[in-house]
């Protein structure tokens, strides 16, 4: 396996994670019965929930960028040091993304957010280059 996809299969472990900790968070918030119903009227996930919630769904959003981006590099064969560096750069940003998110750290959240779109530009441009 190219460490470009090892880099999409960690990207996919650290959605799982991040998904268990929200659903984790809105339990302590709502309740288990809550959450097990059908969600209607349900209450708005606010604090540690609410952000939680939130940084699972953006990197569900970014998560489907980088596969593409990543699948297309490794089907037309264009990996380099660029498209890893890409792959690095959306992983470990995306990691600090989801801590310093859930964290509350609002500047140092858009400064990581930063450092992952970096990394699907990197592939990008490897693409059409």
């Amino acid at each position: 396996m190219t460490p470009e996809l090892m880099y999409l299969v960690w990207s996919a472990a650290l959605t799982f994670v991040q998904v268990l900790i929200a659903a984790s968070a809105a339990t302590l918030q709502v309740g288990l019965p809550t959450l097990a119903g059908n969600r209607e009227h349900f209450p708005e996930l606010t604090g540690l929930a609410g952000r939680a919630a939130r940084a699972h769904r953006n990197m569900l959003e970014s998560l489907v960028l980088f596969a593409v981006l990543v699948l297309v590099a490794q089907i037309a064969g264009l990996r380099n040091d660029m498209t890893l560096l890409g792959a690095q750069l959306f992983f470990w940003g995306r990691a600090a993304y989801a801590a310093v998110y859930v964290a509350g750290l609002p500047w140092i959240r858009t400064a990581t957010w930063g450092v992952s779109v970096v990394g699907l530009v990197l592939i990008f441009l490897q693409l059409i280059g």
